[in-house]
Order: structure tokens, then C-alpha cells, then sequence
């Protein structure tokens, strides 16, 4: 049974917010499995699952809020050099949350990460929910596995170089005609707004090269919580800093 009063304030907060002041995209940065694990005296996995546990009640707030977009980061590529043993049940897990959501039918699922550095099972399941919801309307999520920032980049502008030599163009003409829209255009997320909230939880406040490129305007929110233990309530917190700092310089 939910207590009186944290429903009271759950309440509370949502009447202090309203539809303009909503971020379209949520980047989420979901750390502190393993250290929420630790403290109960169990394992890396017993906490990476109870965070996957958790993914898709935060899809729901995110919906019921009006967000349009949400980046999710499970793993990044310094994570793949984590010890095998603690890596492959890493890796079967997200494996199971993608398959999960894809199957709800409710989100539009995007791979957002080199898909190449990943295990082959990894990235054919990640294809897969990509292509089994791409016909979906819902919120999209960008499921950013074996994702890093420098990388993203480094990625992006292979692929634009690839794609301008393809259409017979020298190394000078593209280094003379290169632009910020030109990069955006290859960058993982291409074709969607740049976050304007991002998110990390566990109390360690540092970016770790979450969306480098795209989050240049974006406003941050930094919450004690483990990921496990992220609420509905903490979600609203952080959409109201968001809509306070949006009103006061009337982004």
C-alpha cells in the first residue's frame, strides 16, 4: 500500500508543472546497479537486473509527462572492457530489456551506440527491436549500448565522409563546405531535437561523455538515488528544476 503522503506529494508535484515547460528528449544516464546491489549484499547482475526492472516503469512517467524522446545509456564502450564473466550477463540482460520493450509495442526503439564493437547476439537484438517496433508512434528510446561520445563523433564523421565521397567529392571540397548541421546529420540521434534535460542518477556528477555533441545547450539534473531505486517522485523533481531554470531565462 503506497503511503497517503508521498502520493499527496507525488500530486503536489505534478500540478507544479505544465506542458511548455516539458523537455521533448530526456537523456538518462542510469547508474549506481552495481554499488545498489553491494549495499544489499548481492551481486553485479542482482543489481543490473534490478535496474532493467525498472526501465520501463520510467518510459510510463516519461509518456505520462509529454516527453518525446528519451536516451537511455545501459552500457558504454568503456564498459566492454568490464571482466568477461560480469560482461556477457551484463550484455544477456539488456538483451532480455530490449526484447521486453520491443515487445510492449508501445515505444519506438533506436539503437544508439557502436554497434560494431558488440558481440554479435548484442547487436543482432538490438536490430531486432529496432526493426520489430519501427512502425510504432509512441516515444521514441534510444537504447545507447556500447555507446561513448568521442566515439559517436569519430562515427559521425567517417560516415559523412564515406557519404560525400561517395558522391565524388575530395577530401578539400568537404573540408572546405563542412558544417555543425552536417555532423548532426550522421550523429547517432540524427533527425531528432538535442536533449534538453539530462539525467544521472547514483550522485556522481559527471557527464562521462553521455550525448557530448548534442548536449551543448542541454540542462543537467544530478539525483542521490541508485537507479534501482529512482522513483516517479525523483522524475518529477527533476522535470521541476527543469521548468524553473526554463522559466527563469525563458528558454
Amino acid at each position: 500500500m503506497r503511503n497517503p503522503l508521498y502520493s499527496a506529494y507525488e500530486r503536489r508535484l505534478v500540478g507544479q508543472l505544465d506542458a511548455d515547460s516539458v523537455p521533448r528528449h530526456v537523456g538518462m544516464i542510469v547508474d549506481g546497479n552495481r554499488r545498489f546491489a553491494k549495499a544489499r549484499g548481492g551481486n553485479a547482475d542482482d543489481g543490473h537486473r534490478a535496474g532493467a526492472a525498472n526501465v520501463g516503469s520510467f518510459l510510463e512517467w516519461c509518456e505520462e509527462a509529454g516527453v518525446e524522446v528519451v536516451t537511455l545509456w545501459l552500457l558504454s564502450t568503456d564498459n566492454l572492457t568490464r571482466p568477461p564473466q560480469e560482461l556477457d550477463k551484463l550484455l544477456r540482460i539488456i538483451e532480455g530489456l530490449v526484447a521486453d520493450l520491443a515487445a510492449a509495442g508501445r515505444w519506438q526503439l533506436h539503437a544508439a551506440g557502436a554497434l560494431d564493437m558488440l558481440p554479435v547476439q548484442t547487436a543482432a537484438a538490438l536490430r531486432r527491436a529496432e526493426e520489430e517496433t519501427s512502425e510504432v508512434e509512441g516515444l521514441i528510446v534510444n537504447v545507447a549500448v556500447g555507446y561513448g561520445g568521442r566515439q559517436e563523433i569519430a562515427d559521425a564523421v567517417r560516415s559523412l565522409l564515406r557519404a560525400r565521397a561517395a558522391e565524388g567529392a575530395t577530401l578539400e571540397e568537404v573540408a572546405g563546405e563542412l558544417t555543425v548541421e552536417d555532423i548532426s546529420a550522421h550523429l547517432y540521434t540524427k533527425g531528432q531535437p538535442d536533449p534538453d534535460l539530462v539525467i544521472r542518477t547514483s550522485g556522481e556528477q559527471r557527464l562521462s561523455g553521455f550525448l557530448l555533441w548534442q548536449s551543448a545547450h542541454s540542462e543537467y539534473y544530478f539525483c542521490e538515488v541508485y537507479w534501482p531505486e529512482f522513483r516517479r517522485v525523483d522524475f518529477l523533481r527533476a522535470l521541476r528544476a527543469y521548468a524553473g531554470r526554463h522559466r527563469r531565462f525563458g528558454a
